[in-house]
């Protein structure tokens, strides 16, 4: 099953992507869904319909789905919702601010690809596109499995075997009730879907589609989002540039700005060798509906198959070498003095900016003891030695 996720900032028509590629994918005979993980759904508005919280039918082979996250969350939640309330209740909090105070920021996007897993597992899609948030709130998003993964491996057993020990002398001390057993298995079984999101969307069907304008500060923000992505090790496929002023017959306004944009555009084909990019023309007007949609995507892609699968290796590759091995992680755009590198343990600490992602080293590496680092080409590369047998 090949799944897409099209992200970018925000305005730059990441929905109309998302929703072309969609239509392009059913006319080509494909079963496809697509669906929205961002709060601000627009799906519906792209294809003039109404959508409901379960995939709906537009057309033909394609389906559409805006995630209903108060639904959602009430059924993957709830047993965390009723304990956080009855803390609240407690501690005296009244009944309508209680129930906003434990709705967690960010919850909807979370459930949002709770429900991309659900639609994934039931095998009834060949492709399943996802019009994602905004880049900051998806890159936030999709380094959620591996943060959660870290909390649940380290802190969550211990903590779950105090309380479980200590339960009723904690509720009397604290004067609020502990978490039962369903709390913590509700918390287990988060945990548990989001490795799964995490390994579809890492696996070699999967990668994410950048979409920008060709504006200096957007192109910036596709670059910083590539290194990120690259990071947390999903896959980009390519890069849709869209909105771009065509420059035959254009008066001395639309010239002026062509000519800006050709600059920009060369500066994104520099910053994105090896992947395929597309231009989408500044349209009259907004595409809406089907018919819409499928000519966006074939002036978009021309020629090009929309679902075309990721051509770049791995993200994260070792490879061995005859003092240890080399494990190189994809960073393009990356300079030395922009990362931290540190070893805990059986885990290396590789921090890029704002971004922190903490990889658990497998276990030829794990005894193994690193000997150096550089960045060359893109990759950051950290060389391990074996250690001699005691």
């Amino acid at each position: 099953m090949r799944v897409i996720l099209f992200t970018g900032k925000g305005g730059v028509g990441k929905t109309t992507a998302a929703a072309g590629t969609a239509v392009a994918s059913a006319r080509a005979g494909h079963r496809t869904l697509v669906l929205s993980t961002d709060a601000a759904h627009s799906l519906a508005d792209a294809f003039d319909v109404p959508v409901g919280a379960d995939p709906t039918p537009v057309a033909e082979r394609l389906f559409v789905q805006q995630v209903d996250a108060q639904l959602r969350f009430e059924r993957s939640w709830a047993d965390v919702q009723r304990y956080l309330l009855s803390v609240l209740d407690a501690a005296g909090v009244d009944p309508i601010t209680a129930e906003e105070l434990t709705v967690v920021p960010g919850a909807e996007e979370v459930l949002a690809l709770l429900e991309l897993r659900t639609q994934v597992l039931t095998g009834g899609w060949d492709v399943v596109v996802v019009d994602c948030a905004p880049t900051a709130e998806t890159l936030r998003l999709l380094a959620l499995p591996e943060a959660l993964g870290w909390y649940m491996d380290r802190v969550f057993p211990a903590e779950r075997r105090i309380v479980k020990a200590l339960r009723p002398v904690l509720a009397k001390a604290a004067g609020v009730p502990m978490p039962q057993d369903d709390v913590f298995d509700a918390v287990e079984r988060l945990h548990r879907d989001l490795e799964e999101v995490h390994a579809i969307l890492t696996g070699p069907d999967a990668s994410v589609r950048l979409v920008l304008t060709p504006e200096t500060v957007v192109v910036a923000e596709a670059r910083r989002s590539l290194t990120t992505l690259s990071l947390f090790g999903y896959r980009v496929d390519g890069v849709v540039a869209n909105r771009v002023f065509p420059s035959d017959g254009a008066d001395a306004w639309r010239l002026t700005w062509a000519e800006a944009q050709s600059a920009v555009l060369a500066e994104v084909e520099q910053s994105f060798t090896g992947l395929p990019i597309w231009r989408s023309s500044y349209q009259a007007s907004e595409p809406v509906g089907v018919a819409a949609l499928a000519d966006f995507a074939d002036a978009t892609y021309g020629g090009d198959d929309p679902l075309v699968s990721p051509t770049s290796q791995s993200p994260m590759t070792v490879s061995r070498t005859r003092s240890g091995a080399t494990l190189r992680i994809a960073l393009p755009f990356v300079a030395k003095s922009d990362i931290d590198l540190a070893r805990h343990g059986d885990e290396l600490v590789v921090t890029v900016g704002s971004y922190r992602r903490l990889v658990a080293l497998p276990a030829v590496l794990a005894r193994h003891t690193v000997a150096g680092a550089r960045i060359e080409d893109g990759a950051l590369r950290v060389r391990f030695r074996a250690e001699a047998p005691a």
